[in-house]
């Protein structure tokens, strides 16, 4: 008989609302929320931002987000019963239904729409286009090795759409919202490939796609390494770029690289055993810590 356990970062208890929590991994909205507000704060060097703003970018990612990880775990629910690690998600263990999480995904879709509009119609026009991109991501692992990229291109989707919904247009030199974007898509890229060792010979089994099974645990590894030497380097680079920014964000860009070195120092190539302290309490810790400095020397400016 196979014993399943709950993944990690689960909210114990029962009921609607903690089984909605579960299904979208409500603690993994630390990732990549403070970074949306780091976007947002680098617009407000050149543009005014109002509370209202910060509520709408709020709510639009919090919706935006709460679709895409509903949407895949419906698409991936087959998959996700034969795995064991996966196999008490809400949706294959039977908590929530297919209709039930399909209606909850078109209302967090309909509410990110809303969202949208009432910030500018810069925001209204992508919307279609960022929720088209994070709803297709549950689908890339059936067809390539690059999903961890995919993945990593819809959360740098949250800093780039708070700096629009901010400004209302692009950044000024252009390529300062590219490498934000690109500092960001690495370092996401780099910790699901982490994740993904855990999956690697259920991957492989399934004819699933991964870098991990892919290129194996010595292999991903060093994929994982490259792209967070890559986040590190862009998040300096981009301190350059914008000319407004100071110490504080070369302080952040530092800790990050000392983080993420950390990170990588967690997990080997013979050794899983410390992957989830890695992907979450790392990783979250980065986002926090790095929206902090950014916001404090915003504050002392």
């Amino acid at each position: 008989m196979t014993t399943h356990r709950l993944e990690g970062q689960h909210i114990a208890g029962r009921g609607r609302l903690v089984d909605y929590s579960n299904l979208v991994k409500l603690p993994h909205t630390v990732f990549a929320m403070p970074f949306a507000l780091v976007g947002a704060t680098l617009a407000s060097y050149r543009y005014a931002v109002s509370g209202w703003d910060v509520l709408l970018i709020l709510a639009a990612f919090t919706c935006a987000r709460f679709a895409a990880m509903g949407f895949n775990r419906i698409a991936d629910r087959a998959i996700d019963a034969k795995n064991p690690r996966t196999a008490m998600r809400e949706i294959p263990a039977g908590k929530l239904s297919v209709r039930e999480a399909t209606a909850a995904v078109l209302i967090a879709s309909a509410l990110f729409f809303v969202c949208a509009a009432l910030l500018n119609p810069l925001c209204l026009y992508l919307a279609p286009f960022a929720l088209a991109i994070i709803l297709a991501y549950s689908f890339t692992k059936r067809f390539t090795r690059y999903a961890h990229l995919v993945l990593g291109f819809s959360l740098a989707i949250a800093p780039v759409g708070a700096y629009l919904a901010v400004a209302g247009e692009w950044s000024r030199p252009p390529s300062a919202l590219l490498v934000l974007a690109a500092a960001v898509l690495c370092w996401v890229a780099g910790f699901d490939i982490l994740y993904s060792l855990q999956d690697m010979e259920f991957d492989r089994g399934e004819k699933l796609h991964s870098i991990p099974a892919a290129l194996g645990a010595r292999g991903a590894l060093a994929f994982s390494r490259g792209l967070h030497l890559l986040s590190a380097a862009s998040f300096v680079a981009l301190g350059f770029i914008l000319p407004e920014l100071g110490a504080g964000w070369f302080i952040g860009a530092g800790v990050i690289a000392l983080m993420l070195a950390y990170e990588q120092s967690l997990v080997r190539s013979d050794d899983f055993s410390k992957i989830d302290a890695a992907f979450f309490n790392i990783n979250g810790a980065i986002s926090v810590l790095f929206f902090a400095i950014v916001l404090t020397e915003r504050l002392l400016a």
